[in-house]
């Protein structure tokens, strides 16, 4: 299974990287979720739509593609 890659803005300490895998994991439908704060990128393994995850990382404060 391919990951979906998001481009994640506002990251800027590893606090952020908590918080967006920790707001990810929280869909039922998101399996794995790797964060990178150097990359400013997250892969997101599962069955979760891009538009739910970008609602999801929206909500606390940082915005995706």
């Amino acid at each position: 299974m391919e990951p979906l890659e998001l481009s994640v803005k506002g990251m800027t300490c590893q606090k952020c990287v908590q918080a967006v895998t920790r707001a990810l994991m929280e869909l039922p439908s998101v399996e794995k979720v790797e964060v990178s704060l150097e990359n400013r990128s997250a892969k997101v393994w599962g069955t979760a739509e891009r538009a739910a995850l970008i609602r999801v990382l929206d909500h606390i404060g940082f915005s995706a593609a």
